[in-house]
């Protein structure tokens, strides 16, 4: 029943995200986790604060707040697709969640927001031992290192060590090792588990990365927030 549950909200979810209304409204995630905030009589929907449910989650949102007024030039996705990603991992109750391209661990605090509440953890690999280091002491700082493992080095690679099932998988690291990444994750992935690819507007996705994601009839694919960097949503099809 709960997979049930968590499967029609991530439906509903991503259908409001991917339908335009009209010509000045625009659609965006809405904490403090599946909320939206839609446009009425005809105006322009605005996207709110992230709102708080506790105060562990208020200190993880403090830590982003702070990461983007110190760290800005390490914030490797905007707010919105932060959003989307805690938003997708909690309406999927993801408990085994990979993502390729650390950075600062602004991204990945994101989609701790959801693995509190779900249970589940994050691996996430990163190449560069300064920026690796950095994420370790934002998850730190924001109380959920317990939830997080880096791995440091190659992660086409490093990878090959994973074991499935894995629920969620984000792929934000060079552009194009996506296709490389896909085949060998896309195995491990459950039936009715997500791999999500970031910058599939800005800059270019890899066009062997978007053939695979929507030519494969085992796959459905999704297109969103393509105002700005973009994510690509696939489903593995049960």
């Amino acid at each position: 029943m709960r997979r049930t549950c968590a499967w029609t909200t991530l439906v509903g979810a991503l259908f409001v995200l991917s339908v335009v209304p009209g010509p000045r409204t625009s659609l965006l995630a809405q904490g403090p986790g599946v909320g939206l905030l839609l446009a009425s009589s005809g105006g322009r929907a605005e996207s709110k604060t992230p709102l708080p449910r506790s105060v562990e989650e208020r200190k993880i949102l403090d830590v982003l707040e702070d990461m983007v007024r110190t760290q800005r030039y390490m914030e490797n996705v905007p707010q919105e697709d932060g959003r989307l990603l805690r938003l997708l991992t909690e309406a999927i109750g993801a408990r085994h969640v990979i993502e390729i391209g650390t950075s600062s661990g602004y991204s990945g605090l994101w989609m701790c927001l959801a693995l509190r509440s779900t249970g589940g953890r994050l691996t996430t690999f990163e190449i560069d031992p300064q920026r690796a280091a950095l994420a370790r002491k934002n998850f730190m700082r924001a109380g959920v290192d317990h939830l997080v493992t880096i791995v440091e080095g190659d992660a086409h690679r490093e990878v090959l060590k994973l074991k499935g099932p894995i629920d969620l998988v984000f792929i934000d690291a060079d552009k194009p090792g996506y296709i490389d990444y896909l085949n060998k994750l896309l195995p491990l992935v459950r039936p009715g588990g997500l791999i999500l690819g970031h910058n599939m507007n800005s800059p270019a996705p890899d066009p062997a990365y978007v053939k695979a994601i929507t030519t494969n009839p085992d796959l459905e694919t999704l297109f969103l927030l393509m105002e700005g960097s973009g994510i690509g949503v696939t489903l593995k099809k049960r």
